[in-house]
C-alpha cells in the first residue's frame, strides 16, 4: 500500500432509525477529512443529528466516474476519506464497488465499517429459511435484462432477493406472477422504522393487497423458491399433461401455453392449436 497517501473508509450508515450507527462509524465520520456521499442533503442528516461537520463531496451512479477521479485525487494527497450511501452499506445495490476498485489500483489502503444492509434485515424478519438465498438487487428495465432474470429463477430453489420502487411493485408482482406462478412472498418498507411494514402471502394474494393498499416506499421483495421440478421430464408428458403441470402451479392457460412452448422449443401457435382441439 502507499503509506503517503490517506485512506478510504466504506461506511455502512441506518437503513431507517438513525440511532442504528456504530459507534465506530461515528469515530470515522468524525475523523476523516472528506465524506463522498450519494446525496448531502440526506447525509447532512445524519451528521447534523450527530453534530459532525466535514467537507462533503457528491458521489453517485450517474457521475461516479469523474467524481472517483476526483476523491482519487483527495486521497493521493494523503487526506482520508470515507464512503457513505443515503442508507445503508455502501457497494450493495449501491455506488462504491468501482471507487474501491480503483483505490486498490493505486495501492490505496481500504477499510470497511459495517452496518445494516436492507435486504439482510428483511430476511432475518421474513422468518423464512436464510441457509439459502440469492440477492438480484434492482430488476432490470430492460426487456433483455428482464427475461435474462426470469431464466435464472425460474426454476431457482433458493430465496430470491430484489428491490422495488412504490411506483412499479404492483407491475414488477404481475410479472413475477405470469412468468412464476404462485410462489410465497414477503414484503417489507421502512425497515426500523415507526411506520414499518410487512406483508406475507402468495404472488396472487399480494397483488390483490396492493390494489386495495397503493404501496409507498422502498420494498424489499423475498420471492420463495420453486420446487424441484428440475427431475421431471416434460418430454415424456402429452401436451395436456405439461399444460395441467403449469395449471396446477398457478399460471393461467395463456401463460401455461407459452411455458409449454418454451419447454418443448416449439412455436406458440402450435400448443394453442393442440389445446383447441382438446
Amino acid at each position: 500500500m502507499n503509506n503517503e497517501s490517506g485512506k478510504l473508509f466504506i461506511c455502512g450508515t441506518p437503513i431507517g432509525n438513525i440511532r442504528d450507527i456504530s459507534l465506530r462509524c461515528l469515530d470515522v465520520l468524525k475523523s476523516v477529512d472528506i465524506i463522498a456521499c450519494e446525496d448531502t442533503r440526506q447525509t447532512l442528516k445524519l451528521l447534523n443529528h450527530y453534530d459532525i461537520k466535514k467537507k462533503l463531496v457528491s458521489y453517485h451512479e450517474h457521475n461516479k466516474k469523474s467524481a472517483g477521479e476526483n476523491i482519487l485525487k483527495f486521497l493521493l494527497s494523503g487526506e482520508n476519506v470515507a464512503l457513505v450511501t443515503d442508507a445503508g452499506m455502501p457497494c450493495i445495490s449501491d455506488p462504491g464497488s468501482e471507487l474501491v476498485e480503483l483505490a486498490r489500483k493505486n495501492e490505496i489502503s481500504v477499510e470497511i465499517i459495517p452496518g445494516p444492509t436492507a435486504f439482510v434485515t428483511a430476511l432475518a424478519l421474513s422468518g423464512l429459511n436464510s441457509r439459502r438465498f440469492i440477492f438480484e438487487g434492482f430488476i432490470s428495465l430492460d426487456k433483455t435484462q428482464k427475461k435474462e432474470f426470469i431464466e435464472r429463477i425460474k426454476f431457482e430453489e433458493r430465496l430470491t432477493i430484489i428491490y422495488e420502487a412504490p411506483h412499479r411493485l404492483l407491475k414488477t408482482l404481475e410479472f413475477l406472477f405470469s412468468e412464476l406462478g404462485e410462489r410465497k412472498i414477503f414484503l417489507a418498507r421502512e425497515l426500523t422504522k415507526i411506520h414499518e411494514e410487512i406483508h406475507f402471502g402468495t404472488l396472487s394474494q399480494t397483488i390483490k393487497f396492493l390494489l386495495e393498499n397503493p404501496p409507498r416506499g422502498e420494498y424489499v421483495i423475498i420471492i420463495g423458491g420453486a420446487e424441484n421440478n428440475n427431475a421431471i421430464d416434460f418430454e415424456n408428458l402429452t401436451i395436456e399433461q405439461h399444460i395441467d403441470f403449469y395449471l396446477k402451479n398457478g399460471y393461467d392457460l395463456k401463460s401455461a401455453i407459452k411455458k409449454v412452448a418454451r419447454d418443448r422449443n416449439v412455436p406458440k401457435n402450435q400448443i394453442y392449436s393442440i389445446v383447441h382441439k382438446i
